[in-house]
């Protein structure tokens, strides 16, 4: 006996003598049907063969997705994003199953899009989807055009995952310390600004000289981005002190890695034992890019942290820290005019929780201060080497 996995992930099971074709057995394996097609196999009893399905259309809609989903275009795509496509395209077939593809306009779309107005997102990933079908019937010369590339999507108004703030970094460390697994999960995400798709499968292999280096999981197959970011000193002492997997440096009670869903639900009891139920993985990430643009890091230096190729994705992310840098700058330029007194206190969250004062020496290279130990500190430009401690900590 053998058995097959098909596209769709469904395990298959057949019947096998050698020098023979193989029979189609039914499953689960173990139940009645099986056990009995199974003894007739041995035996040389085979079903009859049924008759063949009838071929679709090969101008339906229904054809059309069958063959997308046979597509290196289709296979390129991530599972995950394969598994929820798969879901609206099955339902997509079975409104317009015997409606001829060429006949896919933008009118049917919009009516599409609007019918899930109510929740934009869906709506938009439909058009998403949509678009992508057509765009590879479009490269296989079978429509003449992409009904759903004219389709706008509708606008969201929204500021996506929240952000980590200083005092939830701090109220989470306080309730994981160093050395447990749900701080270095932590400590990998907020030193690395990695996704978690990263972070669960980062391991000793990654570590080149106090670098990570590493191929990014998202798009891994279509358009690969390289990742190198530096171990920084704090990341480095919370992997020392936790016991690690062999493979990857964050695994579960059973040593065993996380897949994506595990860890996700994971870190959602992580953070609701430590009071912050708004809190999540994403918002992480979000958070050290956004203090990386406080820091007065540029877009191009960012996204190199994060991997993004596209400089208006890190906008996204640095939106309310450059209203806080350029508000900054154009105080600076206030306090230049003699309008305000020159010395000032240094606020809480600039120095991260320090307490210190400061002196403004020029505005456009950075500020001076010290912290409580006694060792000095400044604020930096852009055009600065950002100093890690700063970072967080």
């Amino acid at each position: 006996m053998t058995r097959d996995r098909d596209r769709r992930g469904n395990i298959r099971l057949y019947f096998r003598r050698p020098g023979q074709l193989k029979v189609r057995l039914p499953g689960p394996e173990g139940s009645d049907a099986f056990l009995k097609a199974y003894g007739d196999a041995l035996v040389g009893r085979f079903p009859a063969k049924p008759a063949s399905l009838p071929r679709k259309n090969s101008t339906s809609f229904e054809w059309l997705v069958d063959r997308y989903q046979e597509s290196p275009a289709w296979l390129s795509l991530d599972e995950k994003t394969q598994v929820a496509r798969r879901g609206i395209l099955r339902r997509l077939n079975l409104e317009f199953c015997d409606l001829p593809f060429a006949a896919m306009t933008p009118r049917i779309v919009r009516r599409l899009r609007d019918r899930s107005a109510a929740r934009p997102n869906s709506a938009n990933h439909l058009v998403k989807i949509l678009r992508g079908l057509f765009r590879w019937a479009l490269e296989e010369d079978l429509v003449a055009s992409n009904p759903a590339a004219e389709v706008a999507l509708i606008p969201v108004v929204t500021d996506g995952f929240h952000s980590w703030t200083l005092e939830e970094v701090r109220q989470y460390e306080a309730r994981h310390p160093v050395g447990t697994m749900a701080r270095l999960a932590f400590d990998l995400m907020l030193y690395t600004a990695a996704r978690r798709s990263d972070a669960i499968r980062l391991g000793p292999e990654h570590v080149r000289d106090g670098w990570f280096v590493k191929v990014q999981h998202k798009g891994r197959n279509r358009k690969p981005v390289h990742w190198e970011v530096p171990v920084l000193p704090p990341l480095a002492r919370s992997i020392a002190a936790t016991r690690t997997g062999a493979g990857t440096f964050v695994v579960s009670e059973l040593g065993t890695p996380f897949t994506d869903k595990s860890f996700g639900m994971r870190f959602r009891r992580w953070c609701d034992a430590a009071g912050l139920k708004h809190c999540s993985a994403h918002g992480l990430r979000k958070a050290t890019s956004a203090r990386l643009a406080e820091l007065g890091c540029t877009e191009h230096e960012i996204a190199a942290v994060t991997g993004h190729t596209k400089l208006e994705h890190v906008a996204v992310y640095t939106r309310a820290a450059n209203k806080r840098l350029l508000a900054a700058s154009a105080m600076a330029r206030l306090e230049e005019s003699g309008a305000t007194r020159k010395e000032e206190t240094v606020p809480p969250e600039a120095l991260d929780g320090e307490g210190g004062t400061a002196e403004v020496t020029n505005p456009k290279s950075g500020k001076d201060f010290s912290y409580e130990d006694g060792s000095p500190g400044r604020i930096r430009t852009s055009d600065q080497p950002v100093n890690s401690r700063l970072l967080y900590h």
